[in-house]
C-alpha cells in the first residue's frame, strides 16, 4: 500500500531520529522538527511541517475514526509502526499554529532486566504470585521499559496465561512461555474499566493494565490482586509516598478506609524511577524501591505514609528496599554523576549532603553533571525534502 507525502516525510524524520539515537520526535506545525537525543531537545535540521502538511499527516497516518476522535477531544494516543522495522507510540494535539505531535521509539526487542541493570531485588517482583506492583515515574523516565522488561522476564520463566490492557498497545509481548493476550483500549476494548472486567472472566493469572488512570481502574486493579491475580501497573508519581497519596486521593473521603486497608495488604511493590543525566553524555536510571514487609505494611494500613521512606532507607540491606537518594548516592559514589547532578535530582539535598560528609567526600567531584548536547542536528536536505 502506497504511502503519503507527509508520512513518507515523518518516516525520514524517524529514521533520523533512531540514525542519532533519538529517543522522542516533536513535530509542530510552521516549526522546526526537533528530537531528544541523550535528553536534550535539540533541531533536526532547518525545517519542519507547515499547519497544512501536518493536517495533511494526520489524515495519512490515522484511521477516519481516529481522525475523528482526535478533532473532537483535541489529543489523541496511538500507535505507528514502519513495517518490521519500527514502533512509535504517538500522541497528537491542537496546539495555537495547528497540530503538534510526539513519537517515542519503542524498541523492536524488549530489554532485558539485565541489560536495563535492574536491582537484583526487582527479579523478586517476577516470582509474586498474587497482589499489586506499580512502575511509577514521570513522562519519559523509562516506567514503560521497566516494565516490559520485568513482564519479559515472567514471560520467559512462566506458564501462565498473561492479558494486558493498553492504551495504546506498546511493547508486543509473543508467547513464550505464557500465553499472551494483549488489548488496546479503543481497538480491542470500549475502556479499561470494560477489558479489566472482562479479563477477570477470560483464567488470568497475570494481568497488565497500561495505566492506574481513575477510580474504577484502581478498584478493580486491587480486587483482581486481592482475589489471587498478580497485576502490574504504571502511575504518574514520584515515588513510593506520592504513590500511594495519589491513589487514596482518587477515592473519597469515606472510601478510603476500605481502599488503604485492601492496599496495605496488595501492594506488592512500586518501583519509582527518574533518568538522570551522567558524565559521559547518557542517562542512568535512579529507582526506589518498595517492597511488602510487615514494617511498610502497618504504615500503609495506618496512613502513616509520611514514615514509609525512612522505612525503606533501613531496610536496604535486609530486604532491598531503598529510596531515590540512595539509589542516586550508589550512581554518584560510582563516578557516573557529578556532584551538581547529584544535589539537583535529590529529593532531600540537605540528606545527601549530610550522607556525603559522614562519608568524607569532598564538595566538589570535579564535573558539574550536566553534559550538554548539541543545539542542532545536521539533517541532511536531501531527506528533509522541503514542501512545496
Amino acid at each position: 500500500m502506497a504511502i503519503g507525502e507527509m508520512e513518507a516525510k515523518l518516516i525520514k524524520y524517524l529514521n533520523y531520529m533512531k540514525k542519532v539515537d533519538g529517543s522522542d520526535l516533536h513535530i509542530k506545525a510552521t516549526a522546526i522538527a526537533r528530537g531528544r537525543v541523550k535528553g536534550s531537545l535539540v533541531k533536526f535540521g532547518k525545517s519542519g511541517f507547515s499547519k497544512d502538511g501536518m493536517d495533511q499527516l494526520a489524515r495519512e497516518i490515522l484511521t477516519n475514526v481516529q481522525y475523528d476522535e482526535l478533532v473532537l477531544n483535541r489529543t489523541l494516543d496511538f500507535t505507528f509502526v514502519i513495517g518490521s522495522t519500527g514502533r512509535y507510540r504517538g500522541n497528537m494535539f491542537y496546539q495555537l499554529d495547528g497540530l503538534s505531535a510526539v513519537f517515542r521509539v519503542i524498541p523492536l526487542d524488549i530489554p532485558s532486566m539485565k541489560q536495563l541493570n535492574l536491582p537484583p531485588v526487582l527479579y523478586e517482583f517476577t516470582k509474586v504470585q498474587r497482589g499489586l506492583v506499580l512502575v511509577t515515574g514521570v513522562t519519559g523516565s523509562g516506567k514503560s521499559t521497566t516494565l516490559a522488561a520485568i513482564l519479559n522476564e515472567i514471560n520467559e520463566t512462566r506458564a501462565e496465561h498473561l492479558i494486558t490492557v493498553e492504551d495504546p498497545i506498546e511493547f508486543i509481548h509473543p508467547d513464550k512461555m505464557c500465553l499472551v493476550n494483549q488489548r488496546g483500549v479503543g481497538q480491542d476494548a470500549i475502556s479499561f474499566g470494560s477489558a479489566l472486567k472482562g479479563a477477570l472472566r477470560e483464567d488470568p493469572d497475570i494481568i497488565l493494565v497500561g495505566e492506574m488512570r481513575d477510580l474504577e481502574t484502581i478498584e478493580i486493579g486491587l480486587h483482581a490482586a486481592s482475589t489471587g491475580h498478580l497485576v502490574f501497573s504504571t502511575l504518574h508519581s514520584i515515588n513510593a509516598k506520592d504513590t500511594i497519596d495519589r491513589m487514596m486521593g482518587t477515592f473519597p473521603p469515606l472510601e478510603q478506609p476500605r481502599i488503604r486497608k485492601a492496599l496495605a495488604a496488595t501492594l506488592e511493590g512500586i518501583v519509582a524511577q527518574r533518568l538522570v543525566k551522567t558524565l559521559d553524555g547518557g542517562r542512568a536510571a535512579a529507582i526506589e524501591i518498595y517492597k511488602r514487609t510487615p514494617r511498610v505494611e502497618q504504615l500503609v494500613a495506618e496512613g502513616r505514609d509520611s514514615e514509609i521512606s525512612d522505612a525503606l532507607a533501613v531496610g536496604k540491606e535486609t530486604y532491598g528496599t531503598q529510596t531515590f537518594d540512595q539509589a542516586i548516592l550508589d550512581i554518584f559514589y560510582a563516578g557516573r554523576i557529578g556532584m551538581e547532578s547529584l544535589m539537583e535530582n535529590a529529593t532531600s539535598p540537605s540528606d545527601v549532603k549530610l550522607q556525603l560528609e559522614l562519608g568524607g567526600y569532598l564538595d566538589d567531584k570535579g564535573e558539574d553533571g550536566k553534559p550538554k548536547g548539541p543545539e542542532f542536528f545536521e539533517f541532511k536536505e536531501e531527506e528533509e525534502e522541503e514542501e512545496d
